[in-house]
C-alpha cells in the first residue's frame, strides 16, 4: 500500500484525465510555499527542492519493477512519481525575484515549460523511454526537466529580467 502511495505521488496518478499533469502540481505547491516562505531566498527554496528531486528520482528506480507489477505496464499513467522528479529538476537554480507574484511567474513558466516537454520529450528523452524498468521511466522526465530549466532560465532571465 504505501509503494503505491508513493508511485502515484500521494495518489495524485489515480485522479482522471491528465494524472502526469495532477501529479506535477503538489511540486509547484511545495516550490510556492517555500517560495513565499522565505521571500524568495535560494538559499532556503533549493535545498528541499533538490531534494525532493533526488528522493524521487531514487523511489522511481528503486520502485520500477514493483509499478510494472502492480499496474501491468511499464510506465503506467498512474505513476507520478516521475514527474515529482522531472518538476523538481526544472526548479532547480531558476531566478526565483522576491514578492509572491514573481513566485507565481516562476512557478507557472516552471509547471507549463515541464508539461510541453514532457509530452513532446524531445531526444534523447524519447529514447531513454526504453530502458529498463524504472530508469525508463525515470530518465525521459529528468530530461523534459532539464529542457524545460533551460527553456525558463532564458525566459525568466531575458524576458523577464530577474
Amino acid at each position: 500500500m504505501m509503494r503505491k502511495l508513493i508511485v502515484t505521488g500521494l495518489g495524485t496518478g489515480y485522479l482522471p484525465v491528465a494524472p502526469g499533469t495532477w501529479g506535477c502540481l503538489p511540486v509547484v505547491g511545495l516550490f510556492l510555499l517555500l517560495h513565499y516562505a522565505t521571500g524568495g531566498d535560494w538559499r532556503f527554496v533549493g535545498g528541499p527542492v533538490a531534494l525532493l528531486a533526488v528522493l524521487s528520482a531514487v523511489a522511481c528506480v528503486k520502485l520500477g519493477r514493483f509499478t510494472e507489477q502492480a499496474f501491468g505496464k511499464k510506465d503506467p499513467g498512474k505513476c507520478v512519481i516521475d514527474e515529482w522528479a522531472g518538476q523538481a529538476v526544472t526548479f532547480l537554480h531558476l531566478p526565483l525575484g522576491a514578492s509572491f507574484t514573481d513566485g507565481l511567474v516562476v512557478a507557472a513558466s516552471a509547471f507549463v515549460a515541464f508539461r510541453v516537454f514532457d509530452i513532446v520529450k524531445p531526444p534523447p528523452a524519447r529514447q531513454l523511454e526504453a530502458l529498463p524498468h524504472g530508469w525508463g521511466v525515470l530518465l525521459d522526465d529528468v530530461f523534459a526537466g532539464i529542457y524545460a530549466n533551460l527553456a525558463c532560465q532564458l525566459f525568466l532571465r531575458l524576458g523577464l529580467g530577474f
